[in-house]
């Protein structure tokens, strides 16, 4: 289960939108799971999304999937470290700060919302409302398993079915 370069292609003209902006790529500052950044993070789980909803042949708004996806833990802080000014329990707060910082930047649709304030669920009682929220559930809760485990995520999401190339 490979995408093509094709595929490859629309997924880079939709996510240089967002992901070379300064703001944006200070979520490298930030450790996610085990040794992966907070940006390294959103930008699989973009593409996981991305490629399940390909996979799947799923009717979606490719442009909101892909730019929720990358925002979805934009909240730009260490959650590994206390702070008094902060929530506990960053599982059940960090999607609202994300938002607001998204919000701060972009002007972002119903569906986009939708994906950075429900992906924590089921942790965050509120369904999801859209099928690009569920996706991009699901492909956090992969990513994240596999970060944690340590387990290898870009070749399998971007080898051609047409070559045997990997590509960044």
């Amino acid at each position: 289960m490979n995408l093509s370069l094709n595929d490859h292609d629309r997924f880079n003209e939709i996510i240089s939108e967002i992901a070379s902006r300064v703001e944006v790529m200070e979520m490298k500052k930030y450790i996610q799971h085990g040794e992966m950044t907070t940006y390294d993070h959103c930008l699989l789980v973009a593409r996981r999304s991305f490629f399940l909803a390909r996979k799947l042949r799923l009717r979606v708004d490719e442009r909101s999937l892909i730019r929720g996806a990358m925002l979805h833990d934009f909240y730009l802080y260490d959650w590994h470290v206390r702070d008094d000014g902060r929530k506990r329990f960053h599982g059940f707060h960090h999607a609202k700060t994300a938002l607001f910082n998204a919000q701060k930047l972009y002007d972002l649709s119903a569906i986009e919302k939708d994906i950075i304030m429900k992906h924590m669920w089921p942790m965050n009682i509120r369904f999801p409302k859209y099928r690009e929220s569920y996706l991009v559930t699901l492909s956090d809760k992969i990513c994240s398993v596999m970060e944690i485990l340590k387990m290898e995520q870009e070749k399998v999401l971007w080898k051609s079915e047409s070559q045997n190339e990997e590509y960044d």
